[in-house]
């Protein structure tokens, strides 16, 4: 087939790549300072920190102070790079800012701190006044070190608790090996790039690459291991093979994603995804990356399964790492199944990353445990419709209706008095309590709760417009004592 046919709708049109940058407030740069001047004015402490800073990316630092802090000569003392560091014992001055690459002053006033400013701007130097943002031209932000790999985290001046605490965050994503990981790709990089030909083939090697640097350190053996590697990539072919990565997206906050389902993510050629998949997960994926709409939803115009099948097996054949981006969990009524037969019988390399499956993160967002020891000892999925869009015929419906199991259905909005229906005629309470979530983990969440009697009155006054959860079991009933009908809002924390 063209895969060219499966575009994304006018409804929801994949960004163009101006769009998919948005604004910045300061541009990220990383700056080579091995053996460049630059000045500091003051011998505080914060001016020592600022000092040791560049000091470690390799500058000479300059400082201009007649006295300095016992930090900051402690600081000197100790280092073990000859001339790293320079005291003039003296204040600055507009002279001493010639052939300095970066200045920066910790003022005691204003008038200092705009004095030093424009001296520095007049001779063409980059200027930072410490905890002066107005005579600032450049931020230092929350770094994590793992040299060579080095991550900075700025919130431009407004927050820098919050920058602190972004670090932290990485800090425990980021394994220390990562540096022994970063240090022998600079090491390998030339002798891989003679082997190996730009696009899908260096792209292989180095995906490949970084599922290893995010495990243990590498061995003395770790060298020869990937040039072997890099060969086989080689001898595969100029085109390189392709693969599918079926990906769980999760109910659609982009919080709730796997790191796994993100390196994906990042290392697609091409991402076909459903209309459920939220733009916030969708703004994780590798900016090259090619997007495409294969959306399904009840009552509206759809991509057909057959479509989507060839054109991941087109798509891989061509040499691409094919991203099959599900809302929720691929194995949950995601249709997962058939895709990954027909991939198999095409040959072509397929794995999963699970995702959170909706209602899971509807339990959690209604603060319900579907398993409550006291109220149910099981828990099913049923799917709400068939593949005519009515209830599948042959569902167990007297093991559904068991008051010791709790059940959610999928999709089932449209059939939901059917539901209630079968449920009652198979011995099921009507008094049961049940909710409907719509748009569960996403902006617009709203649950009905009610009985089961009620389902229908209840499923037209939720609407139709939008995804929904039925949960039908005791262990809804805290949600039904406390309040019936409809409640907009998060309910309880996801996550």
């Amino acid at each position: 087939m063209n895969i060219r046919s499966l575009r994304p709708s006018k409804s929801r049109r994949a960004p163009s790549r101006q769009e998919r940058m948005a604004p910045l407030a300061t541009l990220p740069v990383f700056y080579k300072l091995e053996g460049k001047k630059v000045l500091i004015a003051g011998g505080s402490e914060a001016a020592a920190w600022k000092a040791e800073l560049l000091a470690a990316a390799g500058a000479k630092v300059h400082v201009y102070a007649e006295q300095l802090d016992p930090v900051f000569a402690d600081l000197i003392a100790a280092t073990a790079v000859p001339g790293a560091y320079v005291w003039h014992q003296r204040p600055w001055s507009a002279q001493c800012l010639a052939s300095m690459q970066i200045a920066i002053c910790d003022a005691e006033s204003d008038g200092e701190a705009q004095a030093f400013y424009c001296a520095a701007r007049a001779a063409g130097v980059a200027v930072n006044v410490i905890d002066k943002p107005a005579w600032c031209e450049f931020q230092f932000g929350s770094i994590v070190n793992r040299s060579p790999a080095v991550i900075a985290i700025s919130t431009d001046g407004a927050a820098p608790i919050l920058g602190q605490a972004i670090r932290r965050r990485i800090e425990t994503l980021v394994p220390p090996a990562l540096a022994a990981w970063a240090q022998l790709a600079q090491s390998i990089r030339t002798a891989v790039n003679d082997r190996l030909a730009p696009g899908p083939q260096r792209r292989a090697f180095w995906e490949g690459f970084v599922d290893r640097a995010f495990g243990a350190a590498p061995d003395r053996h770790a060298p020869e291991e990937l040039l072997r590697q890099a060969n086989a990539i080689k001898l595969a072919g100029s085109q390189g093979e392709g693969r599918v990565t079926l990906v769980g997206a999760g109910p659609g906050d982009a919080e709730l994603l796997t790191l796994k389902a993100i390196r994906a993510l990042q290392a697609a050629d091409v991402i076909l995804f459903d209309d459920l998949v939220s733009g916030e997960v969708l703004e994780l994926a590798r900016r090259e990356a090619r997007r495409m709409l294969v959306g399904k939803r009840g009552g509206r115009e759809s991509c057909k399964q057959d479509d989507i099948n060839a054109t991941m097996i087109a798509l891989a054949k061509a040499g691409k790492h094919v991203v099959r981006l599900k809302g929720g969990d691929p194995m949950i009524f995601g249709r997962a199944g058939e895709e990954i037969a027909r991939l198999q019988d095409e040959g072509i390399a397929v794995s999963v990353v699970p995702g959170i499956t909706s209602a899971l993160a509807m339990a959690a967002q209604l603060g319900v445990s579907l398993t409550h020891r006291d109220q149910a000892q099981s828990v099913r999925f049923v799917t709400g419709h068939s593949r005519n869009g009515e209830l599948p015929n042959d569902l167990d419906w007297a093991g559904i209706a068991d008051r010791r199991t709790t059940t959610v259905f999928y999709m089932g909005g449209r059939t939901a008095g059917e539901i209630a229906t079968r449920l009652t005629e198979n011995g099921m309470d009507p008094s049961m309590p049940v909710v409907i979530s719509r748009s569960v983990a996403r902006k617009g969440f709203e649950r009905w709760t009610g009985t089961l009697r009620d389902l229908g009155e209840g499923m037209t006054i939720i609407g139709y417009d939008e995804p929904v959860l039925v949960g039908v079991g005791s262990v809804f009933a805290a949600l039904s004592e406390s309040h019936v009908g409809v409640t907009s809002g998060q309910v309880a924390a996801v996550g």
